[in-house]
């Protein structure tokens, strides 16, 4: 009897098997089938590296820099330091008023010569006087100016220069210091001013680095005279 129940229950155990294994039969089990695909990931880093871009900036070019040196010696140094004539200039014709006064600086004279003067027109034996302070540099006489005065400033950097003189004032000699409307000559119309139009010549110059008063570098000496802008 206990040998047939044992054969009954070992038949059993192997046809449950059987069943499990048809049913299941080619099937992955069910996690497999189930659990997703993944991509492989780095690490998170525990510190977020930042780039930061540079600011972004404008090429200079050569032709940039050369304006902005160009400015700056333009409109710094030059500034500073340029000079148009002497200040304080009297007018050096006895009787005449800067409104009266013409600018012929820039007329044209004889040989194609530019005049660089201003002609000052008086009676002749109207007295001429010193400009300003200085030093009589020289006492010429020449065929286009006449009887001429060359006088230098103090600092020796101005020459101003008195043509067409009738005569010089009583005792005047080279390196006599005269003071500014001190009398030094007399208007006329020496060398080749006409004798009908006596006046006072008069030029003012920068010195050149020789200090030679017939090589200097003219400026126009109307307005520094109180002649009125044109």
């Amino acid at each position: 009897m206990l040998r047939i129940l044992l054969v009954f229950l070992a038949g059993l155990l192997v046809g449950a098997n059987l069943v499990y294994f048809a049913t299941h039969r080619g099937n992955p089990p069910a996690q497999a089938a189930s659990a997703p695909a993944r991509t492989p990931t780095a690490p998170a880093s525990s510190t977020t590296a930042t780039t930061t871009a540079p600011p972004a900036t404008t090429p200079t070019t050569p032709a940039a820099s050369a304006a902005n040196a160009e400015i700056s010696i333009e409109a710094i140094p030059s500034i500073a330091t340029q000079e148009i004539g002497p200040t304080g200039l009297l007018l050096p014709v006895a009787g005449v008023h800067a409104e009266q006064l013409v600018d012929t600086y820039t007329d044209a004279r004889s040989e194609g010569r530019v005049h660089d003067a201003i002609d000052i027109m008086a009676p002749r034996g109207t007295p001429v006087f010193a400009a300003n302070d200085g030093t009589v540099e020289k006492l010429f006489t020449s065929k286009l100016g006449g009887l001429t005065i060359y006088e230098f400033d103090p600092t020796s950097t101005w020459v101003y220069y008195y043509a067409h003189l009738d005569r010089y004032a009583d005792g005047l000699a080279e390196k006599q210091v005269v003071r500014r409307g001190e009398v030094i000559g007399y208007v006329g119309s020496s060398g080749n001013a006409s004798p009908d139009a006596p006046h006072l010549h008069f030029e003012v110059s920068r010195l050149g680095p020789g200090k030679h008063w017939w090589q200097a570098a003219p400026v126009d000496p109307y307005p520094l005279l109180g002649g009125k802008p044109h």
